[in-house]
């Protein structure tokens, strides 16, 4: 059984900000898949579903961003799934908008969300799903960048690079991460 985590914050306010977009490739996954409610439980929004015929648990933590290792230990511990199942979807100011990067373990990145999943599952050997949101302007604050607006020019790239993530997604679950990193990372 796999757990798919993207990382976001909950509440209307954050929907749409560059923050959010592990949130947004959980709603595409949950579309292509046809799974239309998520359960609260575990401080998350959840839902069982499969992909192929490899069982899956979709998540979307409630705890913020920053404490979303809470939500995801829990889930591990509660459905016992081993940390190397684990695929975390989130943001990445390192890459430019709308590139897609897949990697098998790793680092925070400096990526608070990412800090608090490696602090609560004790490794840094899951897979990750990276959307770059680019680093433009970033003479403001780091935090004020990420929680802002996808702005109108960049929504066509970050939608299509959201569709290409739960693509990605569903490669890892059913081919592994080498095969999907194959697939889905190519250079430009």
């Amino acid at each position: 059984m796999h757990l798919i985590v993207g990382l976001g914050n909950p509440g209307v306010e954050y929907e749409n900000t560059r923050h959010n977009l592990g949130f947004k490739v959980i709603d595409a996954l949950l579309s292509d898949l046809n799974v239309s409610s998520l359960k609260s439980k575990h401080d998350s929004l959840l839902a069982q579903a499969k992909i192929d015929d490899h069982k899956i648990i979709i998540l979307k933590p409630q705890t913020f961003m920053n404490n979303s290792g809470l939500a995801v230990g829990q889930v591990l511990n509660w459905y016992k799934i081993k940390p190397e199942n684990l695929i975390l979807i989130y943001d990445d100011v390192d890459l430019e908008v709308g590139q897609l990067r897949l990697r098998e373990k790793g680092g925070t990145g400096g990526h608070n969300g990412v800090e608090s999943v490696i602090q609560h599952v004790s490794t840094t050997e899951f897979a990750r799903v990276r959307i770059g949101i680019g680093r433009d302007n970033l003479l403001a604050d780091i935090s004020d960048y990420v929680l802002g607006q996808i702005p109108n020019g960049q929504a066509q790239m970050i939608n299509e690079a959201v569709n290409k993530a739960a693509e990605a997604v569903k490669s890892i679950v059913t081919h592994g991460i080498n095969y999907a990193m194959n697939q889905f990372n190519i250079s430009e």
